[in-house]
């Protein structure tokens, strides 16, 4: 009877959905930035690789 019990309270037990809804909401998350680096990507490099031209061509002017 005791172990009927055990298994009673462990089927009712919910402390734990808690958690898995974290985990749920943080891997939403997690895959919602991986979507949108794999988006931004190409620009963001291309702007920075602008930036480094920019710079160079304004320091070699700013020597001469």
């Amino acid at each position: 009877m005791k172990l009927l019990n055990i298994f009673k309270s462990f089927k009712n037990d919910e402390s734990g959905a808690v958690t898995v809804d974290w985990v749920v909401l943080t891997a939403a998350v997690v895959g919602l930035g991986l979507l949108v680096i794999n988006q931004v990507d190409d620009a963001v490099t291309a702007a920075g690789a602008q930036i480094v031209t920019d710079m160079s061509n304004a320091t070699a002017l700013g020597r001469e």
